[in-house]
């Protein structure tokens, strides 16, 4: 691993020495998560290369990433399929996980990590977590030493979530548990696992507290004044997924994140009325 002693960054960004810098790159580094991950990432004092198409890096076709990755220590892929279509989402994950794997072993990478989905092994109806398992397998079975952080469901997407179960006026969802966390908790445990030792195995993470999906959505949905009425139906599917009462929650040995879904929809609605 390429390494350089630099000064610590404490929360509020200044500096005390003794901490080792490296040169990190994040694959998706302009998305929801990536984009909090860089911050979380340079305010530790690393070099970060956020990588992304719009930043001149494609993992598809191949497009600037050795340049990206020379001496870098670690790789974060944080990055998702433009399209859901279940051979479009898999043919994605295969491909720019192969050349990630690829360009970062001929750069001597000495830690990939990568965001996947808790209970994805239990959601195979779907292609788009078939193509996350077929991503989790690939890179156990690459050279380099890894680490695997599955995270539940964002509180960014409980709107999409009512979107999609929306039928007229109402919202069908069923009363299963899910275990949300903040995208700000993702990103930082996605970062504190980049900065340590490869795990060479999976972690979860997940947020503070449980809630039953139709009521996560009938908190979200009150706390905007939306006047859809939440339906509770065992039988709703959750992203066209049938879902039981196991299938979303992390087991017991996860990491929780600390912020409480009450405050980041207080924060979200004060956002949306500035």
């Amino acid at each position: 691993m390429r390494v350089r002693k630099v000064e610590k960054q404490d929360p509020i960004g200044k500096t005390t020495t003794g901490r080792v810098a490296m040169k990190i790159v994040v694959n998706g580094g302009s998305g929801l998560i990536g984009t909090k991950l860089v911050r979380y990432l340079r305010r530790q004092g690393h070099e970060v290369v956020a990588a992304s198409p719009s930043s001149g890096v494609d993992t598809i076709t191949g497009k600037g990433l050795a340049e990206a990755l020379a001496g870098a220590s670690v790789v974060v892929d944080v990055s998702n399929s433009p399209s859901w279509e279940d051979a479009a989402v898999m043919e994605f994950f295969e491909t720019s996980t192969r050349n990630l794997l690829a360009g970062g072993a001929a750069a001597g990478v000495g830690h990939h990590v990568a965001l996947s989905v808790v209970g994805a092994e239990r959601l195979l109806q779907s292609g788009c977590f078939r193509a996350k398992i077929a991503q989790e397998h690939l890179i156990e079975r690459s050279s380099i030493p890894y680490s695997i952080v599955r995270a539940t469901q964002f509180f960014e997407f409980v709107p999409s979530i009512a979107d999609i179960a929306t039928d007229g006026g109402n919202v069908r969802l069923p009363p299963v548990l899910i275990q949300p966390m903040a995208a700000g908790d993702v990103a930082a445990e996605v970062g504190r696992t980049a900065t340590g030792a490869p795990l060479n195995g999976v972690v979860e993470v997940g947020g503070p507290r449980p809630f039953r999906l139709d009521r996560l959505a009938q908190l979200y949905l009150a706390a905007h004044r939306d006047p859809r009425q939440v339906l509770t139906d065992p039988h709703a599917p959750y992203y066209g997924i049938q879902v039981s009462e196991n299938t979303l929650p992390p087991g017991d040995d996860a990491r929780l994140g600390t912020t409480r879904f009450e405050d980041w929809l207080r924060s979200d609605r004060e956002k949306l009325a500035a």
